[in-house]
């Protein structure tokens, strides 16, 4: 999965500075993912639909993580990070 289904979903790109904008291009992704599986469910490529599949499922864990109320002390992503790249082998 080093290639993105769409530019949405790139992992390497700087992650927004507040969580407002960070859910809103969670949730951005997410909606691009689905209608490219779909998509793709239409056209018979079962090998990008896993795909999408795939990064669904990372993006709707990242939907749920962000949802959670900030616990106090939290620390707050320095502004230009990334985010979290690809799965450690």
């Amino acid at each position: 999965m080093s290639t993105p289904t769409f530019a949405g979903a790139d992992r390497s790109r700087p992650m927004p500075a507040t969580n407002a904008a960070r859910v809103d291009d969670i949730q951005a992704a997410l909606g691009a993912l689905r209608h490219e599986r779909s998509r793709f469910e239409r056209l018979g490529f079962e090998r990008p639909q896993a795909r999408c599949h795939a990064e669904i499922r990372y993006w709707s864990f990242l939907a749920a993580l962000h949802s959670l109320p900030a616990a106090a002390g939290h620390a707050t992503p320095t502004p230009g990070s990334t985010w979290p790249g690809p799965p450690v082998r």
